[in-house]
């Protein structure tokens, strides 16, 4: 019983004990590779950098997913911006998720300060400000490339899970795509989904009915108003043409580095649902277009996700299933996918277990709920004989981690506490003019900034409904037409039809007979006569 403490103490005192020349030995061994190497920063014994201590990591095993960790204001941000640079030097793009809005600085040129000439002495690097080539993206109607997707490329799976549907009403999304393969009308954005919904459920639903079965009214009550609450946060935005296809994420610039694309989306903060909607269909849009690759010498793609809380906070079940699935598979096509949060207990267990790359800066103890979240986490890294890893994770200072990452054999690296160096592009967002001038001279802006409204299924129902409804009129004014010509024919009207002049013929008529009849001695009775 006495064992697990005795083996910590035992592990604490050689900490202290251990010799810097130990600890360089050490480091060299579990960070030297084969093949190429972006150096990340150099390791700390007892407080103090170590220059002969280089931290390299293999470009090789990065497509082994990772996670940036850390308390607010720790330098997480700082080191997803550092590891893009190192990313687009190396000639990889990389897709960047930025939810705070700060990432733009990317595409200028970083100043050299104090703090930073001091950094760059400690690990005997060169500090040589660079601006790096982006490309800015946005699912809303800020500047920059819009990033859009037909309803069809989703597909009825893809967006049953999204809509939390249960299996009947996933089976009934199906045939509502069905239906509207067979009839030829394309789903494009959300309101032809809508309206094809709207049409099934009144005029279209015996024609439905007659073809593909028996058709639940609270089935599809239930998927309209999840179709509209879906609508509501934003959705019509990002359903619709042009579509954003992946090949234009994987491009390399003039000057040979790789292209750093920003989507700048902190309009989604507070909607969670459409955040996963497109993250979900952005990793299954690589994963379906990309081709088995296995372990390239370098990733052809490395997603970068900020805030990657916001990816799995209100995710159902089936979401996660399908977002842990795509995770475990989409290596193999080269690349690789790197969360970026305050906690490492944001990310579901079945995710975490697939990040090779760690890089752990420091965290907070306020509470016993952080204590204990502290303590789970130092569980998770490897064991090391340099470090108390509980004590250190919250002593660590700005711009330092402690990092572990996968050698080219699969297995994990030591645990070392690194000092990294500071970003070489601007530490802070681009002006406004700055963003515009870049979206001008982007390269495929006018690619998928015109707007684009094909016909699809909202417009053919409308122009069925209004063609139907056209019908129903004219069937109606020829039923009266017909009706009316069946009727008897009237006479013309004479001076007779008067009835003044009907009435004065009639009396005019009485007197002449009374007086013809009376001449004939055939009149009334026969008045006496007078006695005078």
């Amino acid at each position: 019983m006495q064992a697990k403490p005795l083996q910590q103490i035992f592990l604490y005192l050689r900490g202290t004990m251990a010799t810097e020349q130990e600890f360089i030995d050490r480091i060299r061994a579990g960070y030297t590779f084969k093949g190429e190497c972006y150096q990340l920063g150099c390791g700390m014994l007892d407080g103090k950098v170590v220059p002969e201590a280089i931290i390299n990591i293999p470009y090789r095993t990065l497509n082994r997913h990772g996670l940036i960790a850390g308390a607010t204001g720790t330098g997480k941000t700082k080191t997803l911006q550092v590891l893009a640079e190192g990313l687009s030097d190396a000639s990889i793009p990389v897709l960047l998720l930025d939810i705070k809005g700060d990432l733009s600085g990317l595409g200028a040129a970083g100043a050299a300060n104090e703090k930073i000439t001091e950094r760059y002495k400690l690990l005997n690097l060169e500090y040589k400000p660079s601006a790096y080539p982006v490309e800015l993206l946005t699912l809303s109607n800020q500047e920059g490339v819009r990033l859009r997707a037909t309803v069809s490329e989703f597909g009825p799976v893809l967006l049953s899970k999204i809509l939390e549907l249960n299996d009947t009403q996933a089976g009934f999304v199906a045939i509502i795509f069905k239906y509207c393969d067979d009839n030829k009308m394309p789903l494009l954005d959300l309101k032809d989904f809508i309206k094809v919904l709207q049409f099934i459920s009144n005029e279209g639903k015996k024609e439905l009915e007659k073809d593909y079965g028996k058709i639940s009214t609270a089935s599809t009550g239930t998927i309209l108003r999840k179709a509209i609450e879906l609508q509501q946060q934003g959705a019509d935005g990002f359903f619709g043409e042009k579509s954003f296809e992946v090949d234009d994420l994987m491009r390399i610039s003039d000057d040979g580095r790789g292209i750093i694309s920003i989507l700048r989306v902190p309009d989604l903060q507070d909607r969670p649902r459409m955040f996963s909607t497109f993250m979900l269909q952005m990793l299954a849009e690589l994963y379906a277009t990309n081709p088995e690759e296995g372990d390239l010498d370098k990733p052809k793609l490395i997603l970068f996700i900020d805030e990657a809380h916001l990816i799995f906070r209100d995710a159902n079940k089936p979401l996660l299933e399908q977002i842990e699935t795509i995770i475990r598979l989409i290596r193999s096509k080269g690349i690789g996918i790197y969360f970026c949060t305050q906690n490492p207990t944001d990310i579901p267990p079945n995710v975490l277990a697939q990040l090779g790359l760690k890089i752990q800066h420091s965290l907070r103890a306020f509470t016993a709920a952080d204590r204990k979240m502290i303590k789970q986490t130092a569980e998770n890294y490897p064991e090391t004989e340099f470090y108390k890893t509980e004590d250190l994770l919250t002593q660590l200072g700005i711009g330092e981690a402690l990092v572990t990452a996968l050698n080219e054999k699969g297995a994990p690296a030591p645990l070392v506490h690194c000092m990294m160096g500071s970003p070489k592009s601007r530490m802070d967002i681009l002006s406004e003019a700055e963003i515009k001038s870049i979206v001008l001279k982007s390269k495929i802006t006018g690619k998928y900034n015109e707007v684009i409204d094909s016909k699809s299924a909202y417009e053919m129902l409308t122009e069925k409904l209004e063609e139907a409804e056209q019908a129903t009129v004219k069937e109606k004014e020829a039923k009266a037409e017909a009706k009316q010509s069946n009727a008897p024919a009237k006479k013309e009207k004479t001076i007779f039809d008067d009835p003044v002049v009907r009435s004065m013929t009639r009396t005019a008529g009485n007197t002449l007979v009374r007086s013809l009849l009376g001449a004939l001695g055939l009149g009334g009775r026969s008045r006496k006569k007078s006695i005078f």
